[in-house]
């Protein structure tokens, strides 16, 4: 242990976010009485989750600059054999970043819920949601074994259903919910597979035991097959990961958590929850490192995510989901990376994303606010000088999304394009064309939705939803709303602008400070494992990096800022410059469109013919299976053939001496007979 880092001082990272949420879950709602008000308990949660910052910013500072480090148990829960449960922390470069990540992010998302939330009837309630969500977070990244990392992992999912759910009225919301719960579980069915495998055959779930063990479980079979085991492990670790980090196919789920309120939008599906996989891939690193096959695998269906998913967020119209899109593209980005051997990378770009994310969904909350709840851009327009704020903050957010050399995120996507590039796995041809496809397809819709909301017409007062009786409409806030008459834009309270200016200093420089260390220094010495002689592309991007800035100028001359730039001025043609030549590519492109429109129909598979299969098998195995074969066979036939050989034994039961009599000596008759017939 170091003797800078203490256990005590550790668990008042995560504790202090749950004694918030307690507080306010209990007391700030009719479960505890309502003994503490509104101002109360977003007090009590935001001094929660600023300890918990503080706490992780001097924790970062210790790991980084003084090398401290921490793994030990703090608590056994039970001993199975020899294989132990245990409750402990393991700090590094990865975990200390991580705290810093999920702190921030969540310490913005409560102050600005002051302001979105300050009309809703669950005020309280779901203060006590982002902070117990927080608590969750910062027990799967702080953990230093496989239970407590499934522990938190759960948790983050328990409390994304209640928080995509809030508005639990709305039935749009828990189909939403119920549909994130049972794709996630699908996932997760997978990653306890996984866990499964290594306890039994390292038997251990700590994680330094594990990877002391994983030279042995390579040279092992799954059996029964030829398959590799640690394959096998590997690619039951990244299904959990597809489905918490909401990859192709169990990508479903995320657009439509938008349902929730927006600040957990930021929270949970942009910055923390969603890259909870990719986190936990890179601290896996030592086992995947040794699975060719399973880093293929991730490199495809990333390249796939990134790609497809991009595609999608051409054709949306409520903001929020332009950004969801936009989530799932650059999660495919992080799993391509991670595919690639570049796990540094692929962390770097989960914690620049972070903040840009973040900004751009608060941001989307903002225009939501000021547009007075309307979240369709086609009927924005002339924001910015309405909104000077918000303007800005959301075209520093966009700048950094499509990789605009200097900010955040050029230094992390370029590295991704780079690292993929130099991999030589299989699928690396057709991940390298997606990841580079995918920064025009991200520079088209990010400014699209740039240029919709914040230039051009003023086009909210021809909004057909705001000319009629929308008495029975509910809004973001799932409120009650009239919207009669138009009225104009108007910029958020402070609590809502200061969390997206603190967002966009990050979204800006942290790229150019952190580079260096992150990817070319000893950050993540101890916490990510790369084999460079079998997977050599960080090795590659080292020889090619000379400093930030001189790779902000190459990024200039660079195949991805031109496709960036090109998607940007084909964005302002078509929707500032000649706004009819959508319409018209739209019809005639219909059937592409229609496609798109309907999500690949990977929607209507799962419920038509997933669902419905399901449906129809548990039908036929209650019906066939329950009823007739259990019920009726084995359950109402055991009595009734009880049933029918009493009634036919009770007719021999005459009460007759003379009948018993003669059954006597019959049976005599047949045991001599027997007795005989065996000693001939």
């Amino acid at each position: 242990m170091s003797a800078t880092l203490s256990a005590s001082t550790l668990l008042a990272v995560p504790l202090a976010p749950l004694a918030g949420a307690l507080l306010a879950g209990i007391f700030g709602t009719a479960f505890g009485g309502n003994w503490i008000g509104r101002r109360l308990s977003h007090t009590l949660t935001i001094l929660g989750v600023l300890v918990a910052f503080v706490i992780s910013a001097s924790t970062l500072k210790s790991v980084a600059m003084d090398g401290a480090r921490f793994n030990e148990t703090l608590y056994t829960w039970m001993q199975v054999g020899g294989l132990k449960m245990e409750v402990g922390f393991l700090i590094d470069g990865l975990t200390a970043m991580m705290m810093c990540v999920v702190t921030f992010v969540s310490l913005m998302v409560h102050i600005y819920t002051i302001g979105y939330m300050e009309e809703d009837a669950g005020y309280n309630r779901f203060f006590a949601y982002i902070s117990l969500f927080t608590f969750s977070m910062l027990m799967l990244v702080m953990s230093n074994n496989m239970l407590q990392l499934f522990f938190g992992w759960e948790a983050v999912g328990l409390v994304s259903y209640l928080l995509i759910g809030f508005w639990f009225n709305k039935p749009s919301a828990i189909f939403a919910n119920m549909k994130a719960f049972l794709v996630n579980r699908v996932g997760d069915f997978g990653f306890i597979l996984g866990i499964g495998l290594i306890a039994a055959y390292a038997g251990t779930l700590n994680y330094a035991e594990a990877f002391a063990k994983a030279d042995e479980i390579a040279g092992l079979s799954f059996p029964g097959t030829d398959w590799m085991l640690i394959t096998v492990i590997c690619i039951c670790l990244f299904i959990g990961a597809m489905g918490k980090s909401a990859q192709f196919p169990l990508h479903v789920w995320l657009p439509d958590s938008m349902e929730g309120p927006t600040p957990i939008s930021a929270l949970i599906h942009a910055a923390t929850m969603v890259t909870a996989g990719i986190f936990m891939v890179a601290r896996m690193s030592p086992l995947f490192e040794l699975s060719d096959t399973a880093l293929s695998f991730i490199l495809v269906i990333g390249a796939i995510t990134a790609l497809f998913m991009g595609f999608l967020g051409i054709i949306q119209n409520d903001i929020k989901r332009v950004v969801a899109y936009s989530t799932l593209s650059q999660l495919g980005y992080m799993t391509v990376a991670l595919g690639a051997s570049a796990y540094s990378v692929a962390v770097f770009h989960l914690m620049t994303h972070a903040f840009f994310k973040a900004l751009l969904f608060l941001a989307a909350g903002s225009v939501i606010i000021g547009m007075h709840h309307n979240q369709d851009i086609r009927w924005m327009g002339g924001v910015r000088k309405y909104m000077p704020i918000t303007w800005i903050t959301s075209l520093l957010g966009s700048l950094a999304l499509i990789g605009t050399p200097l900010f955040a995120g050029f230094y992390s996507k370029d590295s991704i394009i780079e690292a993929v590039h130099e991999s030589h796995l299989f699928g690396a041809g057709f991940a390298y064309f997606a990841v580079l496809a995918g920064v025009f397809v991200t520079a088209f819709y990010s400014f699209r939705m740039y240029f919709l909301v914040f230039h051009g017409k003023e086009r909210y007062d021809q909004n057909p939803d705001a000319h009629h009786d929308a008495h029975d409409a509910h809004d973001d806030h799932g409120h009650r709303g009239d919207h009669h008459a138009p009225q104009k834009p108007h910029e958020s309270p402070w609590v809502v602008t200061v969390p997206l200016i603190l967002l966009a200093i990050p979204s800006v420089v942290i790229g150019f400070m952190t580079i260096q260390p992150m990817l070319f220094g000893d950050f993540f010495k101890g916490s990510i494992s790369v084999n460079l002689e079998r997977h050599p592309a960080m090795e590659e991007l080292a020889k090619l990096f000379h400093g930030p800035m001189e790779m902000a100028l190459h990024g200039l001359t660079a195949a991805p800022f031109w496709l960036a730039l090109s998607g940007v001025v084909l964005a302002y043609y078509m929707y500032m410059v000649n706004p009819a030549l959508p319409a018209a590519i739209k019809a005639r492109f219909q059937p592409v469109y229609t496609v798109l429109e309907n999500k690949y129909y990977l929607d209507w598979f799962n419920e038509n013919v997933l669902a419905r299969g399901a449906r129809a098998l548990g039908t036929g195995l209650w019906k066939g299976g329950d009823q007739a074969v259990i019920d009726n066979g084995i359950v109402n036939g055991s009595w009734r053939l009880v049933g029918w050989i009493a009634s036919k034994v009770r007719g021999v039961q005459s009460g007759y001496i003379y009948h018993y009599a003669f059954a006597m000596i019959i049976g005599v008759f047949v045991l001599m007979t027997y007795f005989v017939w065996l000693n001939k």
